[in-house]
């Protein structure tokens, strides 16, 4: 108490101190040894000791090391008190007894089995047994804790040591952790539903057609953002190099009137999805009615949320969800969704992958084909040719070998032009016939930019009695559906201008009893127009190279089966 004893002769009045005690502590009082000469204050209590130096000044403090401590920190929350109500952890200090000494704001707020339990957990760490002994434990120690009404919390509790190595108290913070858990669990399902997406191939669909996989792929997307991030009024567009357009794939419980819209990849009235595409940046709506980028989809919508669908660092498209409530979407719903949107885009990648490897392997067994069958049937011909000159006089046996090298020709020219890939159409239809009973008269608007196969479909069809129009590519055979009405529209759905799916829009809207017929080379889809045109009323699809018989068949089945005008 030296340092009392230099005060009291620099002071012209009494000392003032403040005199700390905690229960079952004892020990001579300063008034004891300098008598008049100090005003000591006593506090029995933390609390106490904390509202006596709030409200009066004093010289010196006597106490124990960690009520010096406690009084620190109290000092630091009572300076910065907008500090502590801005924690979203709930803080607690707690004795040897198990009691609550400090407790802030957030801590308070959450439900008694919350707080018993910190409580609980930090008075363990005074007697932490281990096989019969019984020792502090002066580590920190993360527990887990689900709570009466079904959250889950976390809390860390941390021995606060004094000079002596003793536990003087124990701090516990406690947390929410149930939106992380579910959040956590939500992406491993998300992550799950990924890995279901790109096995398209690999099991259930390998045995579909391109137009059936696109239509399953259409399905599993829509009902894992239903399931998964319930998400229930959403577009997906895949965007178009070439065009910038924004081409509709998939569209759930939103109205029709959306798929009448021209999107393109442009930030100005294109909407939020063209603002997203030429920027590559996930946009959130809270509320749409007053953003100027919105156009109508979703009837009474609040919010939208919209993010690019990326392949590694490509965007090929974009994911559209809307809400009629108002900031129904926040930044985990937007994560969530950039996440899922990757599967998503990976899964069209695989897809269109698959349907190209189709496309190649077949041009190359064809490639094949033809060099293994061609070689042998040229020795056959240049054999047939030697024996031939060796056999003259001999008229009968000669014939013969003739006949055989002309069916030997055929056969070699046969395979070329099948396995040829600019070959739609395999047999041959020989010569005029009569009139088809159904066909015949029928108006047939043909769109293909391929000159021979227009060619060829043309006469096929002006065989069986059909008026032909044919058209060299998507925009002519657009214009021409402006000014004139048919009976049937043949298109190719892979054209350099238009898609095979505007023809069959156009032709839609001259005419909705107008049937359309859709052909693919080898099935390549690469706008996935099948899918959409099919869910429209499109009457079939033709794989080239198709039969004549075949080609006849689906264009009698689709004209028989149109809707009568009214």
């Amino acid at each position: 108490m030296q340092g009392i004893g230099k005060v009291m002769n620099q002071a012209q009045r009494a000392v003032k101190i403040l005199r700390i005690r905690q229960a079952g502590q004892s020990f001579d009082g300063p008034e004891s040894v300098f008598g008049d000469h100090v005003d000591v204050s006593c506090a029995e209590t933390f609390d106490e000791a904390h509202h006596m130096l709030a409200n009066d000044v004093y010289d010196f403090i006597l106490a124990t090391p960690e009520s010096i401590h406690a009084l620190e920190r109290a000092e630091i929350v009572q300076a910065n008190p907008e500090w502590v109500e801005a924690v979203t952890e709930g803080i607690g200090i707690v004795d040897q007894r198990g009691e609550l000494v400090w407790a802030n704001p957030r801590l308070l707020d959450f439900s008694d089995d919350v707080r018993s339990f910190l409580q609980s957990e930090c008075q363990n760490a005074f007697d932490n047994s281990a096989d019969g002994v019984s020792t502090p434990r002066k580590t920190s120690r993360r527990v887990n804790f689900m709570s009466t009404d079904g959250r889950v919390f976390e809390l860390t509790t941390t021995p606060i040591i004094d000079i002596d190595h003793e536990i003087s108290q124990v701090v516990g913070v406690i947390w929410d952790v149930t939106r992380a858990r579910e959040r956590q669990q939500q992406l491993a399902s998300i992550d799950a539903a990924g890995r279901e997406l790109v096995k398209l191939d690999a099991e259930e669909v390998a045995k579909l057609e391109i137009p059936q996989r696109l239509e399953l792929l259409e399905k599993k997307i829509i009902r894992y953002l239903h399931d998964l991030m319930h998400f229930d009024n959403f577009t997906i567009h895949v965007l178009d190099k070439k065009s910038s357009k924004l081409r509709l794939v998939a569209c759930s419980g939103l109205p029709e009137s959306v798929e009448d819209f021209d999107l393109y990849a442009s930030a100005e009235g294109n909407g939020i999805s063209g603002l997203v595409a030429v920027t590559g940046k996930s946009y959130i709506s809270d509320d749409v009615t007053t953003d100027i980028h919105y156009l109508k989809g979703l009837v009474e919508a609040g919010s939208s949320l919209t993010v690019p669908l990326r392949l590694y660092d490509e965007l090929i498209g974009v994911l559209n969800v809307e809400s009629r409530q108002k900031a129904a979407f926040d930044e985990d719903s937007r994560q969530l969704a950039e996440r899922f949107g990757r599967d998503i885009a990976m899964a069209l990648h695989v897809l269109d992958l698959m349907v190209s490897e189709r496309h190649t392997t077949r041009g190359q067994l064809g490639r094949d084909v033809r060099t293994e069958i061609t070689a042998p049937i040229n020795d056959i011909l240049t054999d047939i040719e030697n024996l031939i000159e060796d056999y003259i006089g001999h008229d009968d046996l000669r014939r013969r070998l003739n006949k055989i090298a002309t069916n030997a020709t055929t056969v070699r020219d046969t395979v070329k032009d099948v396995t040829s890939t600019k070959r739609a159409v395999v047999g041959r239809h020989v010569g005029p016939t009569r009139s088809d009973p159904i066909l015949g008269g029928k108006n047939i608007l043909i769109a293909d930019d391929e000159e021979m196969i227009r060619e060829t479909v043309r006469d096929v069809l002006a065989s069986v009695g059909c008026n032909v129009v044919t058209a060299e590519n998507g925009q002519q055979a657009i214009d021409i559906l402006a000014g004139q009405t048919f009976d049937l529209v043949l298109s190719d759905i892979r054209m350099p201008d238009r898609t095979g799916y505007d023809v069959f829009a156009a032709a839609k809207d001259a005419d909705a009893s107008t049937p359309v017929i859709l052909m693919t080379g080898f099935g390549y889809d690469p706008n996935h127009a099948i899918v959409r045109a099919r869910r429209e009323g499109l009457a079939a699809v033709l794989f080239k190279p198709f039969k004549v018989d075949q080609l006849i068949g689906e264009i009698r089945s689709a004209v028989k089966n149109a809707p009568k005008q009214a």
